[in-house]
């Protein structure tokens, strides 16, 4: 059973290498004009590409083939600007170079929308502006030129004071998303609200792949991983199955990430896992990013039954 590890966004071990830069709405309303507005987003927004480009070649160099794009490539992407903001068409020739670059390296990439993205919101308003942003992530690996098999990770969204109502409420508002976005998501158990075996139910009822993250799972449990799992990898039909792992910051901010990721505690999930003996990816969040996910391999290497197969691959 081969495992492939990846790390989100910024490669720590390149220099200057942020993908996120941005300028705040006062500074942006500041310059005088309309074209030199338009200059500085597009000199912030090629910055952030050109350093996605340097990323992806770090990334195909070191062997990694699991990476999460981040969410701000492009600033102001989805705010209401007077004036016009064609960033996928100024931006074409670069997002397809970097898209070029990803599908020859097969590198599996996908991004994670923002807390503020809840499709089961009862307001309109707030559905809505998801829409749009889910919108921005699909135009942005479409203008790629990446297939459906890159996914946008989400979440089942609030509780909103009745559990039922809204799951039955994210039910239909996904049935409302235009295609092209529903057939990018990817679902993700949360660490206080919806537990892995609920998100499961609304994956296998609405046909969508699930993403376990197992310290979701630690915080806010539900169902047993030994039956969890063969179900889960189940969504994922002819895609390989991905998982989230992360450590918790110490006891007293337990839901936040560490720095990096304790080996010892995938070892339970991986000898479930071998149990179904499926092929499947694993997105390390930790705030060390590509180091941790070096780290967590070199050191998962080191226990009996494991091989490191290259610097972010194991087998068992």
């Amino acid at each position: 059973m081969e495992i492939r590890f990846g790390y989100v966004a910024i490669a720590l071990n390149l220099n200057n290498s942020s993908t996120s830069k941005t300028i705040t709405l006062k500074n942006l309303e500041k310059i005088a004009g309309t074209e030199p507005k338009l200059t500085k987003l597009c000199r912030i927004t090629s910055e952030n590409l050109e350093n996605a480009l340097r990323v992806i070649r770090y990334n195909m160099e070191e062997k990694i083939h699991i990476y999460r794009l981040t969410s701000k490539l492009v600033p102001f992407a989805t705010y209401p600007l007077e004036f016009e903001w064609n960033y996928i068409d100024i931006f074409k020739n670069q997002l397809e170079r970097i898209g070029n670059l990803i599908k020859t390296s097969s590198i599996r990439v996908s991004a994670h929308p923002d807390h503020f993205t809840v499709i089961n919101s009862p307001d309109e308003k707030v559905f809505n502006n998801s829409v749009k942003d889910l919108e921005y992530h699909a135009s942005i690996f479409n203008a790629m030129g990446l297939e459906k098999e890159h996914k946008l990770v989400t979440h089942l969204g609030g509780f909103y004071g009745d559990r039922n109502q809204s799951i039955a409420r994210f039910k239909e508002n996904f049935l409302r998303l235009p295609q092209g976005v529903k057939s990018r998501i990817v679902l993700e158990n949360d660490d206080k609200i919806y537990t892995a075996k609920e998100v499961l139910r609304v994956c296998q009822e609405l046909k969508i792949p699930m993403v376990f993250d197992l310290h979701h799972h630690t915080c806010n449990p539900g169902g047993q991983l030994e039956s969890l799992i063969p179900k889960i990898w189940s969504t994922w039909t002819d895609i390989r199955p991905k998982i989230h792992v992360s450590s918790p910051k110490d006891q007293k901010n337990y839901r936040n990430h560490a720095d990096y990721v304790e080996a010892s505690s995938l070892l339970n999930f991986l000898s479930l896992a071998k149990k179904v003996n499926r092929d499947f990816d694993v997105m390390v969040e930790a705030k060390m990013k590509d180091i941790a996910m070096f780290n967590l391999v070199r050191d998962l290497g080191e226990y009996e039954g494991i091989t490191q197969l290259d610097q972010s691959t194991i087998e068992i």
